[in-house]
């Protein structure tokens, strides 16, 4: 199966600034994407995208290709990654004459990753039978339990309601949170669709120490530690 990675990484973040290419243990994140996604043997070639010539130069040292720079039109706030996607692509399908089978993103914001998580990822992809691959850890919080709206009057009500009354969180459904370890997708699923849930999606469940993602301040500071005992352990 013929596979090309993907690295999204823009230069805009506002919950933490320069977020792809802060120092984690030593390097920054993008260079564990880059060195994870490299020490994958099935994929043929790694592609830093990015609006940004310093996260380019970055993706570089650490032996990405950044062949183009994405317009700044898919590298906005507002601009949903799934059309940075699809920008990535149609430019390799130019570039290539065609396009791959498989699709890899993996994404800076995970960089606890192993490289065996990509790895089952596209595993399950090639069972077939599937546009899309995601990963994800079980959720801390169940809709059905433990998670709560509150109105205007501060009124306090389950987010979901279950068919039967639960008194325990193991009454109810599993529920589990996407995490941005890999995605494996379809080429040509993804120029012709507009959203990743438009159509089949399986999971793999990736262990919550290699599955945190990075979003916050206290999240980097939470994956600097596991990063840092990760390290000892060895």
């Amino acid at each position: 199966m013929d596979t090309v990675a993907f690295i999204f990484a823009r230069s805009g973040s506002k919950g933490l600034p320069r977020k792809n290419i802060l120092n984690l243990a030593g390097k920054p994140l993008l260079a564990w994407a880059v060195e994870q996604a490299k020490a994958v043997p099935r994929i043929r070639r790694v592609i830093v995208s990015t609006d940004s010539h310093e996260i380019a130069d970055i993706g570089k040292k650490y032996g990405a290709e950044v062949p183009f720079l994405r317009p700044k039109e898919f590298a906005t706030d507002e601009a949903p990654e799934w059309l940075a996607w699809r920008h990535a692509l149609s430019w390799l399908k130019n570039d290539e004459g065609r396009l791959p089978d498989a699709m890899v993103s993996v994404p800076p914001t995970s960089p606890l990753r192993s490289p065996k998580d990509i790895e089952a990822c596209l595993d399950e992809f090639v069972k077939g039978d599937v546009d899309a691959v995601i990963t994800t850890v079980e959720a801390s919080r169940n809709p059905y339990f433990n998670m709560v709206t509150i109105d205007s009057l501060g009124g306090v009500k389950l987010f979901a309601v279950s068919e039967k009354t639960a008194n325990r969180r193991q009454d109810v459904q599993n529920v589990f949170d996407v995490t941005t370890v890999a995605y494996v997708t379809d080429p040509k699923f993804v120029l012709s669709q507009s959203n990743l849930f438009s159509g089949r999606v399986r999971a793999i469940k990736i262990p919550r120490e290699r599955g945190w993602d990075i979003d916050s301040p206290l999240d980097f500071k939470i994956a600097e530690f596991l990063a840092r005992i990760g390290k000892m352990t060895l």
